[in-house]
């Protein structure tokens, strides 16, 4: 599989600008496929003001005529392999070091941006220290941080749509055996829900961030 192109920092958005970011937990939002770094950006309003926020935009292009950016591929014969979920995290990571520093770090993606969520928490357990799942999901296969997730269990969060028709049931099942065994999880099925975002949902991650910034935003918080 050849090399996964780097973020662009350029059409990244920030909540607050350099001058306030010192001393601050980061979150980092993670869009999903076909979409870019305006989308999620709006949920800023419902976050809690203490982290300062970056919506990054996927390295990809999907193909014609899907709009917006992709993590990675969900077509042809590679289409959501465990690999190319792990070259974007090391992808996402690249650009967190080189943008975050030595800040917190803390990571909330929508399905695909879920998944890399979950893979760069997966790929390096140091670097982040929670991870909200929105309509999202494991990646299966093993990776050698798998065994310190298992003994830290860093806070995750997973929230999806008991009507979500969009995330293929294997994943969810295997997800909701994988999760348990690596992290603190919380979370809810929300009934009636599709591949989306409800209020409720908002509510309950406005929660799991407050917890968070309580526990001073470490991966042991």
């Amino acid at each position: 599989m050849s090399a996964h192109p780097s973020l662009d920092p350029s059409v990244v958005r920030w909540s607050v600008p350099p001058s306030e970011r010192e001393g601050r937990p980061v979150l980092v939002l993670l869009h999903g496929y076909g979409s870019d770094e305006h989308d999620l950006f709006g949920l800023v309003p419902y976050l809690p003001d203490a982290f300062a926020i970056a919506s990054v935009r996927a390295p990809l292009v999907p193909p014609w005529p899907t709009p917006g950016a992709s993590w990675y591929p969900i077509e042809g014969l590679d289409g959501r392999a465990p690999e190319a979920v792990t070259l974007a995290a090391r992808a996402l990571l690249a650009w967190v070091r080189d943008a975050v520093g030595e800040a917190p770090v803390g990571l909330l993606g929508f399905s695909q941006g879920g998944a890399v969520a979950l893979q760069t928490l997966r790929v390096a357990p140091d670097a982040v220290s929670f991870a909200v799942v929105v309509a999202g999901y494991a990646a299966g296969g093993e990776l050698p941080g798998d065994a310190v997730l298992a003994e830290r269990r860093p806070p995750v969060f997973w929230g999806r749509g008991a009507a979500d028709d969009v995330i293929p049931p294997h994943l969810i099942d295997m997800t909701a055996q994988w999760l348990p065994a690596h992290s603190e999880l919380s979370g809810r099925v929300y009934p009636g829900l599709t591949h989306s975002i409800s209020q409720d949902e908002l509510d309950d991650v406005r929660a799991f961030l407050d917890a968070r910034l309580a526990g001073s935003a470490t991966p042991d918080a």
